[in-house]
């Protein structure tokens, strides 16, 4: 698998459509449609995207395989840990081991950044996703609900992964 990092506007453009379509087929489940919609234009639209990448030192990697973007990820660095924002695959792709694949390189990436441990929130009913995050050595650490903004909240748990 190749990482691809996002650094041009039409970089940004091909991440930004990719977080769209991702979001869009995993989150229906979990989340409704208008918070899908707002957490997408909020975070992930290409607005979004470049002003985490310009404003807040984050480093986000297109995975891509065989010439098909099969899903991403987004770190940003904190004073101690590397906080792993992102982290999303392809529904045709999930269940191959493509997420324990990037979450190796991710891990690369926050020891060349002198890290001592990679945290990341997710939201509490995202049962599957945190049985992978158990399964790869994380643990949980916290439970935080945070406002959004529009009447919306990301009810989450913190974990954390011990470098």
């Amino acid at each position: 698998m190749n990482y691809i990092e996002i650094r041009t506007d039409e970089e940004i453009e091909k991440l930004a459509a990719l977080a769209s379509e991702i979001w869009h087929s995993y989150w229906p489940k979990i989340l409704s449609p208008a918070q899908i919609d707002y957490m997408v234009a909020k975070f992930q639209s290409f607005k979004a995207i470049k002003e985490q990448l310009e404003d807040e030192n984050y480093i986000y990697k297109i995975m891509e395989e065989n010439g098909t973007y099969i899903g991403y990820f987004g770190l940003c660095p904190k004073e101690d840990y590397m906080f792993l924002s992102k982290i999303y695959i392809k529904e045709e792709y999930r269940g191959q081991k493509k997420g324990k694949e990037a979450f190796e390189k991710i891990i690369t990436i926050a020891k060349e950044n002198n890290k001592k441990s990679i945290r990341l929130t997710v939201n509490k009913y995202n049962t599957n996703t945190i049985k992978a995050y158990e399964k790869w050595g994380f643990s949980i650490i916290n439970a935080v609900v945070t406002d959004i903004g529009d009447n919306f909240v990301m009810d989450d748990y913190i974990m954390e992964y011990k470098l």
